[in-house]
């Protein structure tokens, strides 16, 4: 059993981490994420087609806050930002999933080997818990490829292609791929393909955030394209 003296020292830890921490949207001090910056990611929900022709719906673009508190969960280990960002994936998560006629299995694209074991979690599965779901990883990766950062949309897609195996058969089962990021979409094209070739049926895809440099791609949740 825990003494009394433990539990102070608990809290004396986790008060110098709040002193000591700065919001990650704005770097005010003395919070994670202020009231401000937590307002700035609430989801904008957005909609596109990935080059294969996957319908893709997405909670915000990558910049401002949200790519800075992103890339303090990804680069800094900062999980605890992973339930701010989890509930305004989940918001377009549960509308995707209601709108599906059938039940589907929430399936994250997979995350490579080396920045696993640079992160020790893999983001998407963090996301996807975050937001109150379950993941279901049935697609992994094989064989080795280049770093996707630079790349433009063709050499993304030969980048990744071939590079995800799905073991277990589907059957038709309904899936819903997640990821936190997508650029040109290659990555949920490829994932698609290797559960498509495994016997499931991928209904749709989520991200948590788009590059804005294609966000000219992206369109509102009305069909609204933007300018």
């Amino acid at each position: 059993m825990c003494s009394l003296a433990s539990f102070h020292g608990v809290g004396a830890e986790l008060l110098a981490l709040l002193l000591a921490a700065t919001c990650a949207g704005c770097d005010e001090p003395e919070t994670m994420l202020c009231a401000s910056c937590r307002d700035a990611i609430r989801p904008a929900q957005r909609e596109w087609i990935s080059p294969g022709g996957l319908r893709v719906r997405v909670a915000m673009a990558f910049d401002s806050v949200a790519a800075r508190c992103i890339r303090r969960l990804k680069d800094d280990g900062e999980t605890m930002l992973a339930r701010p960002l989890g509930e305004s994936l989940g918001a377009v998560l549960r509308g995707v999933l209601a709108e599906s006629p059938r039940e589907s299995v929430i399936v994250p694209v997979p995350t490579m080997r080396g920045a696993y074991r640079r992160r020790g979690y893999r983001v998407p599965d963090l996301l996807i818990r975050r937001a109150g779901a379950v993941p279901r990883s049935l697609v992994s990766t094989r064989g080795r490829r280049t770093d996707q950062r630079g790349l433009d949309v063709a050499d993304r897609a030969k980048n990744v292609r071939g590079t995800m195996h799905v073991r277990r058969a589907g059957h038709g089962r309904a899936v819903v791929l997640v990821d936190d990021v997508v650029t040109t979409g290659a990555t949920f094209d490829e994932a698609a393909r290797a559960l498509r070739d495994a016997g499931y049926d991928v209904v749709a895809a989520v991200a948590l955030a788009a590059t804005p440099r294609h966000s000219e791609r992206i369109a509102n949740a009305s069909g609204t394209r933007r300018k």
